[in-house]
């Protein structure tokens, strides 16, 4: 399982379909990130704890672990708390997946 860096300096993850749903569904405070980047367009730890009754800590390590792969990006990195996430092309990639495999009506 390895990630590679593609022209535009995005992570391109390299994880078959198989071993993405097992990392995403491997720890359930992903999942909840997952659901809340269908949501919004902007991802805030806070925002994501308080209305999943978890905490900020949980959400914040989901959110530095979908950054680490590629699927999101911090639109404020130099700040070390109240860091906004935003979706990347490769995290909507993703989103599809996850739609295509788990509901999908047919």
């Amino acid at each position: 399982m390895m990630d590679t860096v593609n022209m535009t300096g995005e992570i391109q993850n390299t994880m078959s379909d198989e071993e993405l749903v097992a990392w995403v569904l491997g720890v359930d405070r992903r999942i909840v990130v997952l659901g809340s980047m269908k949501k919004r367009p902007i991802l805030k730890a806070s925002d994501i704890a308080q209305e999943t009754n978890r905490s900020t800590q949980n959400i914040s390590r989901a959110l530095k672990e979908f950054n680490e792969k590629g699927f999101i990006t911090c639109l404020n990195p130099e700040k070390t708390t109240w860091k906004r996430y935003t979706i990347t092309s490769t995290g909507k990639e993703l989103l599809e997946k996850f739609d295509d495999m788990f509901f999908d009506p047919n």
